[in-house]
């Protein structure tokens, strides 16, 4: 990552919805996922390797006890698959990412979020795998990189096609998440994000898409797909940015959820900046 990373990630990762813990598990995913990638490129290198009986040389042999990987992050506990040499050759399987040991910076955890989020409404995870790992994403070869693009692509499609009609959410966390990532056409960009909580309170990833400054017609677009993909109706509430154009939106789409202002934007941008000192940050915390 470079200098444009030097802004914070503003979203709901503030808020304390659990995005850390849905990043952390993204990021478990797409590690071990990385990982069986590199063990497929060696199994299929020695594929045509056999034993005086005609049978595959290397094969899989289970996986070596469970180990934490330190990544920007966080540590993420990771299994590392072994292989057996039934020739006597010696062949092993050695993770090229295992183990990175990845200094934690502010900044490459405030972006990896956003990345990660990106990576969901993208399809491809690879800039995701390059902040968590560093210099050690480097050593992964071609056909590795290749194959996890395939395998993310087809997870991404399956995702945001998935069928919506038995899905039942009692409220939505719902906000727009922004970043100091800067490229070409950027200006504006940001990550509509939507959680959901079921009546058992599991949370769960409604959707995530782009949008352009939260506009109405961005949400829009993003409601009425999950209404095209079988959602009835929508949550009891509501709760994001009083600013937003979700709730024209919402209004269009879902007029019987109701919508509450999120408490954490309320206290950042209307109460804080009303008090001085050592007061406002005990005016934020009474809310």
């Amino acid at each position: 990552m470079s200098k444009d990373t030097e802004k914070a990630v503003v979203g709901l990762s503030g808020v304390g919805l659990g995005l850390d813990e849905l990043v952390r598990h993204g990021a478990r995913q797409v590690i071990q996922q990385a990982i069986e990638a590199e063990l497929s490129e060696l199994m299929e290198r020695f594929a045509n390797v056999k034993t005086l009986q005609g049978q595959r040389a290397v094969v899989r042999n289970g996986y070596l006890p469970e180990r934490e990987v330190l990544t920007a992050a966080g540590p993420i506990a990771v299994k590392v698959p072994k292989v057996r040499d039934r020739s006597g050759s010696g062949v092993k399987f050695n993770s090229t990412i295992v183990p990175p040991y990845v200094r934690k910076s502010p900044r490459v955890s405030a972006a990896l979020p956003w990345l990660y989020l990106k990576g969901i409404s993208t399809g491809d995870m690879g800039e995701a795998l390059s902040v968590l790992l560093g210099d050690d994403a480097k050593g992964l070869s071609a056909n590795v990189v290749s194959r996890l693009k395939a395998q993310w692509a087809d997870e991404h499609v399956a995702w945001s096609r998935r069928d919506m009609s038995g899905s039942h959410h009692v409220y939505w966390w719902v906000d727009g998440i922004h970043t100091g990532l800067r490229s070409e056409n950027s200006d504006g960009q940001c990550l509509l994000v939507i959680i959901g909580v079921k009546p058992d309170g599991s949370k769960e990833r409604v959707a995530i898409g782009d949008g352009y400054r939260e506009t109405k017609a961005s949400w829009l677009e993003l409601l009425l797909d999950l209404k095209k993909r079988g959602l009835k109706a929508g949550p009891r509430l509501a709760v994001g940015d009083g600013a937003m154009g979700f709730w024209a939106a919402l209004e269009e789409v879902f007029p019987a959820t109701r919508g509450q202002r999120c408490w954490f934007h309320y206290a950042e941008f209307r109460i804080t900046p009303m008090c001085s000192g050592k007061l406002a940050p005990r005016v934020v915390n009474a809310q």
